[in-house]
């Protein structure tokens, strides 16, 4: 299939279709209030013909997507990533300074209007794994790796708070507005970062039953190389 304008393929072939899921774009159709079309129904209308959902991202969430294109590739895919053989690595923008790798094991749990939190001690929450590293540090914020070893609703997210590092914007977790140029260290009052700046940079597995092994890449969009090309800037000037 050809590119749709705001939409890259990654790969296509074997049974799979992978693209790269632009920010606001929901994975699969959500309430009736939502008029834009998800993800999924620009595939099927595109490739007249029906996709299969794997894994989701959070609206706001850029990155690597994959698909399925038949039952088969679609059932063992779904078990691979059930079972953690699927390595995905997330590129963060962050508060503050990471300065050293960090592994946070804490549990999690269901908080209110759709939030989740880190476990009371004593309380009963989903096992959560996020292995964290820093990529590059700024005065005030971190370009940050995230490997997820689990798979829980906003694990990345909540996990980042609770060592104090919440994402740069987060509508549920940490700042509600956007960055403008001027704050990030440039010039004008131009919105540069105005949501959760997290992508899922990389997805790895291994040789499947049926399904080749597979390294699928989606290189930093542009609102959050935009806000890193300024932080840098200002850590130089």
């Amino acid at each position: 299939m050809s590119d749709t304008p705001g939409l890259r393929v990654l790969f296509e072939g074997a049974g799979l279709l992978a693209v790269d899921k632009p920010a606001g774009m929901l994975v699969i159709p959500g309430r009736a209030e939502d008029a834009a079309p998800s993800l999924r129904e620009v595939l099927e209308a595109q490739l007249q013909r029906k996709v299969f959902v794997v894994h989701r991202l959070d609206r706001d969430t850029s990155g690597v997507v994959v698909f399925a294109l038949t039952p088969a590739v679609h059932r063992t895919l779904s078990m691979a990533f059930e079972a953690g053989q699927v390595h995905k690595r997330y590129r963060a923008l962050v508060e503050g300074r990471l300065e050293a790798p960090r592994e946070v094991d804490a549990a999690l749990a269901a908080g209110r209007k759709g939030r989740m939190r880190v476990a009371r001690p004593g309380e009963e929450g989903k096992p959560s794994v996020t292995r964290f590293k820093p990529v590059e540090g700024f005065a005030a914020a971190t370009l940050v790796e995230a490997e997820p070893l689990t798979g829980r609703t906003h694990q990345i997210r909540v996990h980042l708070l609770s060592i104090g590092h919440p994402l740069l914007v987060d509508h549920q977790y940490g700042r509600d507005t956007a960055w403008t140029a001027r704050e990030l260290g440039g010039v004008g009052e131009g919105e540069v970062l105005a949501r959760t700046p997290l992508h899922a940079a990389r997805l790895e597995w291994p040789a499947l039953p049926g399904v080749e092994p597979r390294v699928l890449e989606s290189p930093l969009p542009e609102d959050m190389a935009g806000a890193v090309a300024l932080l840098r800037a200002r850590a130089l000037s």
